[in-house]
């Protein structure tokens, strides 16, 4: 019958695609981190003419494994430590991979409970565990970037509502200005967010030599103005993995009537830890908050989480009534009315997943864990000659300095080149860094050991040469 064919054909490829991911998951201990080669050079082979007849699915999974695998960075290896980028968790990974094969659209309760009701549990452990309102809003979105864009365009909504305009029905045009104020370190997609969003770029307030915003500097730039207001903190900078001063910035800025929101792409798992959440102490006081669940929680891509205090205002700006749709009006509503998307992917179930294995404590000890190497990377290269450490080591994030720009530079490139490890060159406070970003739950030790081994010894070749 055809759907015993059908089955077959499914069978067939997820075989073939098991084989391969556990091939590619065996091979990162010992892997080069990098990739062989690069996209040019893969381009050619993946852009063979598109053949006439079909092909066998199991035999197109073979050939994509063969093509990709020398163009893959193996970013899952305990030793990436480039940019802010998270592993899996093998339950995270196998519940995402349940979630394509189910194939849940997963917009309505109506629809597909069984999602609405994993993402709702998953929302509902991520305010406990972060210390958040019970009653928020919690949306998956793609990432730390759309997480950002629903935190503040419930913000533009609110404060534009409480100004006496109607955005819904009126738009932006003619509206009042709505004043945004982010300090003079956040991350770029708090720009991107507000580009989207229309509101223009933000007024910078003064951050410290740790890249936190300064309160007192706030409050002069509130003051020196009127009109709606919205402002924008950071949980974990992207250089230092310091945070704004939440409880006293909050203060002030509701004092002046503005929305606060938080962008905590990695730095919001500092609540989930009893030894660290008290860097995000008044983190609840604010009015919403943006995260990743790939970076900390290491679950796999394609997965944001957007905490709105006001459900009423999210929904307001996401929800939408139509004569195909059933809506679910009571209780915690749909899942659409929390992000800006009609289809998406059940980005939540994996979320459900990874706390279901790791429990509360084991959500602290994956925190505490990557600090703890993230401290012992800094203390190990603060011991090696010539070397510089630039930041406080308070979370997840050490830059170093080699002396001038153009060393650090150099053994930078030298790290890379080696494929021992993979740290990325960045710039902070006018100074060229190598920047480490732990953030896998795979690394351990060994990799710790084995990467500064790797720096000690591109600084060796560097003095040689």
């Amino acid at each position: 019958m055809k759907t015993h064919s059908q089955a077959g054909e499914y069978r067939a490829a997820l075989d073939s695609a098991h084989g391969h991911a556990s091939a590619w998951l065996e091979s990162l201990p010992s892997r080069p981190v990098g990739p062989k080669v690069d996209a040019d050079a893969l381009l050619a082979k993946f852009s063979a003419p598109l053949q006439e007849r079909p092909l066998d699915a199991a035999s197109v999974v073979d050939e994509l494994a063969r093509l990709a695998d020398p163009g893959l960075m193996a970013m899952p290896s305990g030793r990436f430590f480039g940019w802010v980028i998270g592993g899996t968790l093998p339950a995270a990974m196998a519940a995402d991979w349940l979630v394509s094969a189910w194939d849940q659209n997963a917009a309505m309760r109506y629809a597909t409970p069984a999602t609405a009701a994993a993402e709702e549990a998953a929302g509902s452990w991520l305010l406990d565990l972060l210390g958040l309102p019970a009653g928020a809003d919690v949306g998956f979105t793609t990432g730390a970037t759309g997480s950002n864009f629903v935190g503040l365009a419930a913000a533009r909504a609110h404060v534009l509502d409480v100004a006496g305009w109607d955005l819904a029905a009126d738009g932006l045009t003619g509206a009042p200005k709505v004043r945004v104020f982010v300090g003079g370190e956040r991350h770029a997609s708090v720009d991107l967010a507000l580009k989207y969003l229309g509101l223009g770029r933000p007024t910078e307030v003064a951050v410290d030599e740790q890249g936190r915003l300064v309160p007192g500097a706030l409050a002069e730039a509130l003051e020196a103005g009127r009109g709606p207001a919205i402002v924008c903190l950071q949980a974990g900078n992207l250089h230092s993995g310091a945070s704004d001063p939440m409880a006293e910035s909050a203060e002030i800025a509701h004092r002046h009537g503005a929305w606060v929101h938080v962008d905590g792409a990695f730095g919001l798992w500092a609540a989930a830890s009893p030894t660290h959440r008290h860097q995000l102490s008044g983190l609840e006081d604010c009015d919403s908050w943006a995260t990743d669940a790939h970076k900390t929680l290491n679950v796999p891509y394609d997965c944001g989480v957007a905490i709105v205090s006001r459900p009423e205002v999210v929904r307001s700006v996401f929800g939408v009534h139509t004569s195909y749709l059933v809506n679910d009006d009571r209780g915690p509503g749909d899942p659409f009315e929390k992000v800006p998307e009609f289809s998406r992917r059940a980005r939540g179930v994996p979320v459900w997943a990874a706390l279901r294995s790791l429990g509360r404590s084991g959500v602290a000890a994956l925190v505490d864990g990557l600090v703890a190497h993230a401290q012992a990377f800094a203390e190990g290269l603060a011991r090696m000659p010539g070397v510089e450490v630039l930041n406080d080591v308070v979370f997840t994030q050490v830059c170093v300095s080699f002396g001038s720009d153009e060393r650090t530079r150099r053994i930078t490139a030298r790290i890379i080149a080696d494929g021992t490890t993979w740290m990325s060159g960045s710039r902070w406070a006018d100074r060229d860094v190598l920047r480490i970003s732990v953030s896998n739950w795979a690394t351990d030790d060994d990799d710790v050991a084995a990467s500064l081994a790797a720096v000690a010894q591109a600084i060796s070749a560097e003095d040689a040469g």
